[in-house]
């Protein structure tokens, strides 16, 4: 009876499916266990090998907790709005929810045929109004509400009109915008509406402001920081610059002290939780006010130096500080403006990262030093960020190393004095950055003192003259939270005299509306400017004609979309509810799931997803939505899994004109001659095989006995005599670059030959190629780097299923090593899997069929069997399914050896197996007898008696030379193993008649007769 992969996994599947045999239930006696995957967001180019490993792990776990007893929810569903199938829409003109659909109906095939566990019934898509609808209601929620700092937790914003109402804002503790100013209650009751909504804005959780963003105008849209790779964008490769717009934004910046408290509360990954703490960038130190001179302007600076305020030499604002303009002189104005113009196209992450180059520009201005009142030069720097702290920096040389290299770099020029050295310490060859080890010099009162005692002092000072305070400042900024984009979140959100205003809850979903283009306007507004039917209608409460604007009764709709993150952030709670159209989810589903107790991903998302889902959790717990402010208990990282690439080697040729004696008339037509027929006829068509590249490289005389060279030679001269050029004495010498360029690996085999004639197919520009070949053959160079449709080296699960089948497929990813970490990819790695689960199968099968024993086991087959029962419930709970993979190859190869085929070790053996390959172990479940699905048959218990040895097999020594062994009970004593021992035959045969000096015996170990 052989083992037939394709067949059993897609009869197991369709029961599965039929049967709805993973379908949580909300009511449940039994316990709960939430095991998530970050979804994924549907391309075109489907799933690659690479993509399932989370998946695989994860519904390891999902299957053993089944096994254990769990009510489990493993869901599925799919991040569908995004930029490419927008960019998709904009080259084809065909609709995103079209090529959407059409990319997840591909994700669900691939996905069901390798076996997933998941529950579809609560598959979400963040592109269905039935699911946007609750992501508006969430923006909404955010609009109407403010973080009460007292309360150190959101409240509705009803609250803050009733504390402005009777007390004004002087007592409000909130989290706001920074130019907040001061109102009596009768003030506020005075205002108009207008300018109750204004003030308003500075305390929503969700305001519009000017923010400094980076645009793509290639895209024509805003880009968030993971969306950026080495200054372009990630999607295309297109310029980014930076630039100010009217955004919407989210304060998350309110929540910058819990998120970094809730990750001591959850077991993420510590190098995850390391990365937020450093985008989340707690700091401790004093706001410094400088005053500018000749202006009525003021720069307020954080330091977590303030014991250095003697030392400030100069002061460097960020380009894009608001002050720059307004304090730079008509001198410095063109220097300046051009240096803005050149920031602009740098990354903040490009920034931030370029330690190395230095620039600046002096804006010709002075700040105040506000104990002595010595001028302070005022630059700006790229080194500099609008966004972090103040975007000021008050600049100490001697103490910090960029600063010193800065100072340096523009030393003697205008606006640059000498470096002021306030520590006993030489700083001639580098700043002095440590905190200890040094007393304070030409610092007025806080000479002698040192770091601790300074910090206090300068603060202290700095209070009484009313210059600065102790402030805890964050690296974190609130998140820009518009998209200039067709395919997004609708914002519920209409204008009436240029104030937002919200869409009543009862009136949601506002759906995306038909376009006839998805690029933005030619008057540059988002592509959402392009739809005819976008207004809203306060009357009817619907989104009418935009012809009806009236500004009386209809109002235009919001033109922005929202970020991609808006959905991810809070689909988790979904799942537990996801066919609820009454509620986000409700009150009852939300107490029994609570959490997710395994959430496994991509560290890639540390600083996106993973912080903005945190945001927006403790947010909805404030408000009573939820009912725990973290929703992943435990979260692990998935390595990737690599492909190798193959390249070709590609020889671009051309030919150098040499002549010994006399000169052509005109060499330059020669060389016209020559470029011309290389182009026509050379170029892009010698490709070298592998081990052959370095010979050409150093060795001339390889490429002039290259018969293509030849040809090319003799074909090329002919020419320049047919053109007239006298040739007598001249030569032509072959130059050549080298390029490497990514193969489909699809056209290479095992033994990294190419496949010529499919490479010449592959494209126009290969179909004349020739190829300088080794014993025959062209052989591909190989290097391994991360799977990528990019590069050539994706493997397909699809393929891989067809002729491995599923299980082989999900065990070989899990053997190939630790779940964290990075693993190349060996198709041909697959063979030893499959003849692992052939010898699995072997055990229940004959020829003739199933073959099962009902007898009773030996000793050594429950050995067998429970040595793997311990070892595999270790290795899930540890999640080192790698390790439990190789036990599974021992377990089965030892059962063969002992020719096992009893029924009481082979049923519990399949529920091992199932959670890793559960179609054939469904399929060995039901040959057993069994009429039920394995999914939720009890997990085998280990029992510690199976593994405890009754006996030892002794080796017996004479005069330390082993010649027997002797198999005793281990619970007989030194004496009673002694006379044991000289009793038996083959002792006395060594012994051969002589009586022994010393009999040496360790129970349990060894024994050794002496003389």
């Amino acid at each position: 009876m052989n083992y037939n992969p394709n067949d059993i996994e897609a009869k197991w599947q369709q029961y599965w499916s039929e049967n709805q045999t993973f379908k949580a239930s909300n009511n449940s006696e039994k316990p709960k266990y939430y095991v998530l995957d970050m979804f994924p967001y549907p391309s075109g180019a489907g799933l690659h090998v690479g993509h399932p490993l989370g998946y695989i792990a994860s519904d390891i776990v999902a299957r053993y907790k089944r096994h254990q007893g769990f009510n489990v929810l493993h869901p599925q569903g799919y991040d569908s709005f995004g930029l490419p199938a927008e960019q998709y829409a904009i080259q084809t003109g065909q609709h995103p929810a079209i090529t959407t659909e059409t990319n997840i109906k591909r994700y669900r095939e691939q996905l069901d045929k390798i076996g997933f566990s998941f529950d579809w019934s609560r598959e979400v898509r963040t592109s269905n109004p039935e699911y946007y609808k609750w992501t508006q209601w969430i923006f909404i929620q955010l609009f109407n509400s403010w973080y009460n700092k007292d309360a150190d937790k959101a409240e509705d914003i009803s609250t803050l009109k009733a504390i402005f109402e009777k007390e004004g804002n002087a007592t409000v503790n909130a989290v706001c915008d920074d130019a907040i100013v001061p109102f009596t209650a009768a003030e506020w009751n005075e205002f108009t509406s207008e300018e109750q909504q204004k003030i308003l804005l500075q305390y929503r959780l969700t305001y519009l402001a000017e923010t400094e963003v980076n645009w793509c105008p290639a895209l024509g849209t805003v880009l968030a920081n993971d969306e950026i790779v080495n200054g372009v964008s990630e999607r295309g490769g297109h310029p980014v610059v930076r630039k100010k717009m009217t955004q919407w934004s989210m304060r998350i910046s309110a929540y910058a002290e819990r998120l970094l408290e809730g990750l001591n509360r959850i077991d993420w990954t510590e190098s995850l939780k390391e990365s937020q703490r450093n985008w989340i960038g707690k700091s401790v130190g004093a706001s410094v006010t400088f005053n500018v001179k000749e202006s009525d302007a003021t720069i307020e600076v954080f330091t977590t130096r303030p014991d250095t305020i003697f030392g400030v030499t100069f002061m460097t604002l960020a380009p894009e500080h608001d002050l720059v303009a307004q304090i730079t002189t008509d001198e410095q104005k063109a220097e300046v403006a051009a240096y803005i113009e050149a920031t602009a196209k740098r990354s903040e992450r490009e920034r931030m990262a370029d330690v190395k180059t230095i620039s600046g520009v002096f804006t010709g201005a002075y700040a105040e030093h506000p104990f002595s009142k010595e001028p302070i030069p005022i630059w700006i720097g790229d080194y500099v960020l609008a966004g972090y702290g103040t975007g000021a920096v008050m600049a100490v040389p001697c103490g910090d190393e960029r600063d010193y290299a800065f100072a340096n770099h523009f030393k003697g020029t205008n606006g640059m004095p000498e470096i002021k050295n306030i520590f006993n310490q030489d700083i001639s060859e580098e700043a002095f950055a440590a905190k200890e080890g040094f007393e304070l010099v030409a610092s007025d009162f806080l000479n002698g003192l040192g770091y601790k005692e300074g910090v206090k002092k300068a603060i202290e000072q700095l209070e009484a003259i009313g210059a600065g305070e102790a402030k805890v400042n964050y690296r974190l900024r609130d998140a820009v939270f518009s998209r200039q984009r067709y395919w997004g979140e609708p914002f519920p959100v209409y204008y009436v005299n240029g104030m937002p205003q919200m869409i009543a809850d009862a009136h949601l979903p506002i759906k995306l509306p038909e376009v006839e283009k998805y690029l933005p306007t030619e008057t540059g507004e988002p592509p959402l400017g392009n739809a005819t039917v976008w207004a809203w209608d306060t009357v009817n409460n619907e989104v009418v004609a935009n012809d009806k604007i009236d500004h009386e009764t209809v109002f235009p709709l919001e033109l922005n979309t929202m970020p991609g993150w808006a959905g991810s952030s809070w689909y988790f709670n979904r799942y537990m509810d996801a066919g609820n159209t009454e509620a986000f989810a409700s009150q009852e589903a939300l107490n029994y799931w609570k959490d997710v107790d395994l959430y496994i991903g991509g560290s890639e998302h540390a600083t996106g997803h993973l912080l903005y889902s945190r945001f927006w959790q403790k947010f909805l717990f404030d408000k009573g939505v939820v009912p725990v402010d973290e929703y992943a208990k435990k979260l692990i990282n998935q390595g990737m899994i690599l492909g190798t690439s193959a390249f070709v080697c590609r020889a671009s040729i051309s030919f150098e004109p040499i002549r010994e004696i006399g000169l052509i008339n005109d060499m330059q037509k020669v060389y016209d001659v020559i470029d011309e027929y290389c182009h026509k006829v050379i170029d892009n068509k010698i490709y070298i095989s592998d081990s052959l590249v370095e010979e050409y490289k150093t060795n001339k005389i390889a490429w002039n006995e290259n018969k293509c060279i030849i040809q090319w030679k003799q074909d090329l001269l002919s020419i320049l005599v047919e053109k007239g050029f006298d040739i007598v004495g001249l030569d032509l010498v072959v130059l050549a670059e080298y390029h490497l360029l990514h193969v489909d690996v699809n056209m290479v085999n095992s033994s990294n030959e190419l496949d010529i004639e499919l490479f010449r197919q592959w494209r126009s520009e290969f179909k004349d190629a020739e190829f300088i070949l080794e014993d025959g053959k062209y052989i591909v160079g190989r290097e391994v780097e991360k799977m990528s449709k990019s590069k050539y080296n994706v493997v397909n699960p699809d393929d891989i299923c067809a002729e491995y089948g599923a299980d082989t497929l999900r065990l070989y990813e899990m053997f190939l090593g630790p779940l964290e970490q990075a693993k190349p990819w060996n198709t041909a790695g697959m063979t030893g899997v499959s003849g692992f689960l052939k010898k699995l199968w072997r055990l229940y099968t004959t020829d003739e069929g199933f073959s099962i024993s009902d007898a009773a086991p030996t000793k050594e087959m429950y050995k067998v069997l429970h040595q793997t029962i311990k070892k595999a419930t270790e290795d899930i709970k540890n999640f080192s399914f790698n390790t439990s993979v190789s036990q599974f190859m021992i377990c089965v190869n030892e059962l063969g050896k002992l020719k096992c085929n009893h029924r009481a070790i082979l049923e519990p053996l399949a529920v091992l197996v199932s959670p890793y390959a559960p179609h054939i172990a469904e399929e060995l479940w039901a040959g057993l007898g069994n009429e039920d699905s394995i999914a939720t048959v009890d997990y085998p218990k280990f029992e510690e008696k199976y593994l405890v040895e009754s006996s030892k097999e002794y080796p017996v020594s004479f005069n330390g030379k082993m010649r027997f062994k002797l198999e005793l009970p281990l619970d007989l004593t030194k004496e009673e193993i002694e006379k044991i021992v000289l009793e038996e035959e083959r002792t006395q045969q060594q012994l051969a008649g002589r009586t022994p000096k010393k009999v040496i015996v360790v129970p349990g170990k060894i024994i050794n007769i002496v003389g």
